[in-house]
């Protein structure tokens, strides 16, 4: 037996590792497995398509005006509520437990705030649909600076200095506030929080917690609202300053990747 053997052995012998601590399900071939498959596929779908429904519930939502004055501190300085919208049309505010008497403190974050900060879309593609994403706590500036350098992360993080976190109810506990702007005057949308808090993280679930959800024109909006066909606004995350959309040449593969995959295969062969 070689020493790697051993050791492979010996780690199988550790609760949860190597070998199922539970019952099995039954082993199935590949057809039945395939079965399976469709038949719970069926669900998934059916959940898909009321996820998009509650989506396109939530583009309905009535508009609460914010009236009152809110100060932070950033990076340069004091900011209002408009500022943290960065020049965007939206913007979504997530209340982040990082501040004295927090577990953790001051060398860490609430962990399952930290966890959520982890899972950050890459921002660019918020961005590119007219949506900033801040955080939000009461640790100073020089901490949250601190924080994001150490665990690599680039969101806009900003210093509540008021009652924002009360009024907008994530003082106790953390949750994504979805606000809209129509010039100056800032209107809160949506609040998602608790378990809620889970599926965050992507650009499809920030955007569709919104009010203008993708902006794709799939989607059921109110009339008026902005949208553009699927898939051809999407991005490097690096490229959206250098080109507004897609090359031409790449949009086939886009719209319809079975169809474009075909082509290029004729092309290869005609070649």
């Amino acid at each position: 037996m070689t020493t790697q053997t051993a050791r492979s052995k010996e780690r199988d012998k550790e609760p949860g590792k190597g070998h199922l601590g539970m019952n099995a399900r039954p082993i199935v071939s590949q057809q039945e497995w395939e079965a399976a498959r469709q038949q719970l596929l069926v669900k998934e779908k059916t959940l898909t398509r009321s996820r998009d429904a509650l989506a396109a519930e939530r583009r309905r939502m009535p508009w609460m005006a914010v009236e009152k004055a809110y100060e932070f501190d950033g990076p340069r300085g004091k900011a209002s509520l408009l500022d943290l919208f960065e020049g965007r049309r939206q913007l979504i505010i997530y209340r982040a437990f990082f501040e004295p008497g927090v577990f953790g403190w001051p060398e860490h974050a609430c962990r399952g705030c930290s966890l959520g900060a982890d899972q950050v879309t890459q921002l660019a593609h918020l961005n590119a649909r007219d949506t900033t994403l801040a955080y939000a706590s009461r640790a100073p500036q020089k901490d949250i600076e601190r924080l994001k350098a150490q665990m690599g992360w680039k969101m806009p993080w900003y210093t509540m200095t008021d009652s924002f976190d009360l009024d907008f109810g994530v003082d106790q506990w953390h949750g994504h506030n979805a606000f809209i702007r129509d010039g100056d005057k800032v209107f809160r949308t949506y609040l998602i929080s608790g378990r809620g808090d889970e599926a965050m993280g992507t650009t499809w679930s920030y955007l569709d917690m919104t009010a203008l959800g993708r902006q794709e024109t799939w989607e059921d909006s109110p009339e008026g609202y902005p949208q553009t066909p699927p898939y051809k606004w999407w991005n490097w995350h690096d490229n959206y300053d250098v080109e507004a959309s897609p090359n031409p040449k790449w949009v086939d593969i886009l719209t319809d990747p079975d169809a474009a995959y075909q082509k290029r295969i004729a092309e290869a062969k005609a070649g």
